[in-house]
């Protein structure tokens, strides 16, 4: 069982930077790679970015590439998402989530996830 805490959401406004942590419970945290989701009110919940558990690669989507960044510390058993130059649109409920995979990819499809944070409001005031 691996439980995930998230941490660092808040208000921000447009143009301005949050640091997201994801802290890890478990002691197999380098079996996994570590994806961020986010879901806007009245929106599906969809795929941000991911790292792999080496953090040798990461992949995000097209609409925060350049503006965010995630990186892990293993020996901290954490992983992060940097969010610089926040537009309103940025406006959603962040999660993380731990995929069993040791290959040195990044899954998107939420199914592979098998393990959840509670989740961090992050707004971007206009």
């Amino acid at each position: 069982q691996v439980q995930l805490v998230e941490s660092g959401g808040g208000l921000v406004q447009t143009g301005g930077s949050l640091r997201l942590s994801c802290a890890a419970s478990t002691r197999t945290f380098s079996n996994y790679a570590m994806g961020w989701f986010r879901q806007a009110p009245g929106k599906e919940r969809e795929f941000v970015g991911g790292i792999s558990w080496s953090g040798g690669t990461t992949y995000y989507t097209d609409s925060v590439k350049g503006r965010f960044t995630i990186s892990r510390d293993n020996a901290k058993n954490t992983v992060y998402l940097q969010m610089n130059s926040l537009k309103p649109e940025d406006t959603a409920v962040y999660y993380c989530a731990a995929d069993w995979l040791k290959a040195d990819a990044v899954r998107v499809r939420e199914s592979f996830y098998g393990y959840w944070g509670q989740g961090t409001q992050v707004t971007v005031s206009s």
